[in-house]
């Protein structure tokens, strides 16, 4: 059975536009632990159709160095799994409404509880989890709890995916699947690389699912020279840097930063 979260993050990313859907990376408690419900909103009135939030960890694999420096920065002013969840369910009480993924690695959600974190992060308002530790051989007892919650378990594909092990990885996913478009760690790179277009067509060969490309991506070509390749487009380290850049108003540049890289000019009203 399609969990709840995957069918509101698919009807999210089908809708069918000029320009790819545009999916923030917040990380939670960044740059401050009061920030990240207004965040959100903010995402929202800029026109994002689905955002993720990043549950800080201490040892971030996947993660570049603006990623690691929002998390740990995060983590030193308290940031934790629950308020985590709590900054969701604060945004959903002052009407967030698009859907909202989860990002952290494996260890946090163990010392919380797998059944435990899928439940409140559901209950929070939560759509999806995405854990990049977790390959998909040893995906099944996690996906099997997360989906029983109403989650999507969104699983990444990079490049160097084989294309016997990229089926089986599409076989198992839920909402969307998220194409790592560097072989790398997180950050804003100058251009969008030839195998991140080729694996974004492999995809497509074995999926029907929407397809997120991210790492690396930061600006408004970018998003003009992906249209008709990919459903999505995830930005996180830019984003980053451009509310570090100002933290008197972090929801405004987040604004700021938003509409430019979907070449508008003004945000809705809240």
């Amino acid at each position: 059975m399609t969990p709840r979260g995957a069918d509101a993050i698919r009807a999210a990313l089908d809708e069918r536009r000029e320009l790819p859907a545009l999916i923030p990376y917040l990380t939670a408690g960044f740059p401050d632990p009061q920030s990240t419900p207004g965040l959100l909103l903010a995402a929202q009135r800029c026109g994002c159709r689905v955002a993720e939030v990043g549950i800080p960890f201490s040892d971030p694999l996947a993660d570049g160095p603006t990623i690691q420096r929002s998390g740990f920065r995060a983590l030193s002013q308290g940031m934790t799994v629950q308020r985590a969840i709590d900054s969701v369910r604060e945004a959903r009480a002052a009407g967030l409404t698009i859907p909202v993924v989860f990002m952290t690695y494996l260890n946090p959600v163990l010392s919380h509880g797998v059944g435990r974190f899928a439940a409140e992060a559901a209950a929070a308002g939560a759509d999806g989890l995405i854990l990049p530790d977790v390959p998909v051989d040893e995906a099944d007892e996690v996906r099997s709890v997360v989906q029983a919650a109403g989650l999507a378990l969104i699983p990444l594909v990079a490049p160097t995916t084989t294309p016997d092990r990229l089926q089986r990885i599409c076989d198992t996913a839920s909402g969307f699947v998220y194409c790592v478009g560097v072989t790398g760690v997180t950050g804003a790179r100058s251009a969008v690389s030839a195998d991140a277009l080729r694996l974004l067509a492999a995809v497509r060969d074995c999926t029907q699912l929407p397809r997120a490309l991210g790492f690396g991506l930061s600006r408004h070509e970018h998003m003009e020279l992906l249209a008709g390749h990919t459903e999505a487009v995830v930005v996180g380290s830019a984003l980053i840097d451009a509310v570090d850049r100002d933290p008197a108003d972090p929801p405004r540049a987040a604004e700021r930063f938003l509409l430019g890289m979907l070449g508008r000019r003004e945000a809705q009203p809240a």
